[in-house]
C-alpha cells in the first residue's frame, strides 16, 4: 500500500490561554496514486487541508505561502503551518522532524509507486 499516514502532536498557537503542553491530535496523509504532487493534514474538528507537498518542504526552509495555506520555520526545531478559510484563522505549530519524518515517507511513496 503506497499510501501515507501518519499522526503527529502539534499546537495550536492562539492569545487565549492554552496550556503549552496541551497537543491536539493531527493526521498527515498522502496518496501517491490520488495526487502525486498534494500533501494532506487534517485538524480536529475542521475538514482536511490539501496543499502542496512542495509548499511544505520550502516551507520548513523559508516562509512560503500559496492559497489558503502559509508555511515557516520557527526556530531551529518548529515549524509553523497556517491555513486560512472564510470561518478564520488557524495557526498550527509542529516539531520539524514529525514533518521531515512525514516528507521522506512520502519520497519513498512515490518511488514505490514508479517502480
Amino acid at each position: 500500500m503506497s499510501v501515507v499516514e501518519q499522526y503527529a502532536r502539534a499546537h495550536i498557537v492562539s492569545d487565549v490561554d492554552i496550556a503549552e503542553d496541551e497537543a491536539i491530535p493531527v493526521v498527515l496523509r498522502y496518496d501517491p496514486e490520488t495526487d502525486p504532487r498534494s500533501v494532506r493534514i487534517g485538524l480536529p474538528g475542521t475538514h482536511e487541508w490539501t496543499f502542496s507537498r512542495a509548499l511544505l518542504e520550502q516551507g520548513l526552509r523559508a516562509p512560503v505561502g500559496s492559497g489558503e495555506v502559509r508555511v515557516w520555520p520557527c526556530g531551529r526545531v518548529q515549524a509553523v503551518v497556517e491555513f486560512h478559510s472564510p470561518q478564520g484563522v488557524s495557526v498550527v505549530q509542529f516539531e520539524q522532524k514529525a514533518l521531515l519524518r512525514f516528507l521522506r515517507r512520502t519520497y519513498t511513496a512515490t518511488a514505490a509507486v514508479r517502480n
